[in-house]
């Protein structure tokens, strides 16, 4: 699939997302305890006030919810904010309900531990100060938690309740949202893995183009004497029809080389512009097959094409044709393996998707798992480069390559967006 910028990567917005989904949680229990305490047990608390707490409570969550929609990057300055809020509100409804000796107050604890798993050292100790000033004021100042009607213990039971309930939501919560920053940094770490493996084959892709720009200009004077040399030879031995004919082969393959000199160095020009072509699904295949069945005339190449796709319009940016190429070419290798010559070439549009299909009859893959890796190949005279290049081709243009077997060989699938390579 395309690669996309990854939001949920480890870090302030990680957190502030988190903070979201818990503020939502403390709004529902914290209304529902208010609730039954009010309603249910008697309680003598001031409701009023601990209702228009947890009312601004649910006006901040909804503002905060349009923010994190938003593109703007979160800071850790804005987090921190967020839980100065959370931490407010928190402190508010404990100084109506007992202060410090409320059991709940261990709820000041939970900003903590999140942002131990995705903030800075000076980030955290913020964090514990603003919990801790918090703890602090609510051991000075708060209204005694009323004790219930006919009860002997002075509340004790009520406190030992009030503890097996905090216990329970507070191991949910930081198990839950302990586990979604773990798998936040679970993901990011991926990712970076994936960086780091496209940027070592990048190098190695660089390194072979830097390589074949110098032997393709040290290949140039050879040729030349070749090409020099060639007719010479066949006006000297015009009476060996035999070897006249073996000549005329090699000058016409001497031609192709230069001919493909001649393509690598526009291709160079075209990368450098970065001036796209311009032709239909149609043209630019019949350009590919073209020179594909220079390349492979032995090869027995079939389209599946239909007419609304033929006719689609594309921006054919470089690299493209010798990504299709290599594919190909390997499908054509990859036949012969089990003598066949068959080769299929599928073109379809798929929602706003253009896909490529490259079928053969071969062995298929020892593994379709992971990236192509450079210099490996499943074929004995394969330079591993093909499926290599078309998959850093496939990835510069925000698409995707796919491989799988099948019953009868395998299939390459060449994904890109339209948005990328279509002139609409």
């Amino acid at each position: 699939m395309p690669h996309r910028p990854l939001k949920n990567r480890i870090g302030p917005f990680a957190l502030a997302r988190a903070l979201a989904w818990l503020r939502l949680c403390a709004i529902g229990g914290q209304s529902v305890a208010v609730l039954v305490c009010a309603l249910w047990l008697r309680l003598a608390i001031p409701l009023l006030p601990l209702l228009a707490c947890i009312g601004l409570l649910a006006v901040f969550s909804m503002v905060a919810a349009w923010r994190l929609g938003r593109p703007w990057p979160v800071s850790e300055g804005e987090t921190i904010a967020h839980i100065v809020v959370d931490t407010s509100v928190l402190c508010v409804l404990l100084y109506f309900t007992g202060g410090a000796s409320n059991p709940f107050v261990t709820l000041l604890l939970v900003p903590i531990a999140l942002s131990a798993a995705a903030l800075s050292i000076r980030a955290i100790l913020a964090v514990a100060a603003i919990a801790g000033a918090a703890y602090l004021l609510l051991i000075r100042w708060y209204l005694p938690l009323p004790v219930l009607d006919g009860a002997h213990d002075h509340g004790y039971s009520l406190l030992v309740v009030g503890m097996g309930v905090n216990f329970v939501i507070m191991a949910l919560l930081l198990g839950f949202f302990t586990n979604r920053l773990a798998r936040a940094l679970r993901v990011q770490q991926r990712a970076m893995q994936r960086v780091h493996e496209r940027a070592l084959r990048d190098e190695g892709i660089l390194a072979i183009a830097t390589q074949a720009a110098g032997a393709a200009h040290e290949l140039n004077t050879p040729l030349s004497t070749m090409r020099t040399l060639l007719p010479e030879l066949r006006r000297e031995h015009a009476g060996d029809a035999g070897l006249a004919e073996d000549l005329s082969l090699l000058e016409g393959q001497v031609d192709r080389c230069r001919d493909i000199l001649r393509e690598m160095v526009a291709f160079g020009q075209a990368q450098l512009s970065q001036e796209p072509e311009r032709l239909s699904v149609a043209q630019f295949l019949h350009s590919c097959t073209e020179r594909f069945q220079l390349l492979r005339p032995e090869a027995e190449l079939d389209q599946q094409l239909d007419e609304d796709t033929a006719q689609l319009p594309l921006r054919v940016p470089p690299g493209l044709r010798h990504a299709l190429l290599n594919l190909l070419n390997n499908a054509a290798d990859a036949s012969a393996q089990r003598d066949s010559r068959e080769v299929l070439l599928q073109v379809e549009r798929e929602g706003d998707w253009l896909q490529f299909l490259v079928i053969d009859r071969g062995p298929g893959f020892a593994s379709t798992e992971g990236n192509a890796r450079l210099g490996q190949s499943q074929k004995q005279t394969g330079l591993g480069i093909g499926l290599t290049l078309a998959e850093a081709t496939a990835e510069r243009l925000s698409g995707e390559l796919v491989a799988r077997n099948t019953d009868d060989g395998a299939v390459v699938c060449l994904r890109l967006p339209l948005a990328v390579i279509s002139r609409r």
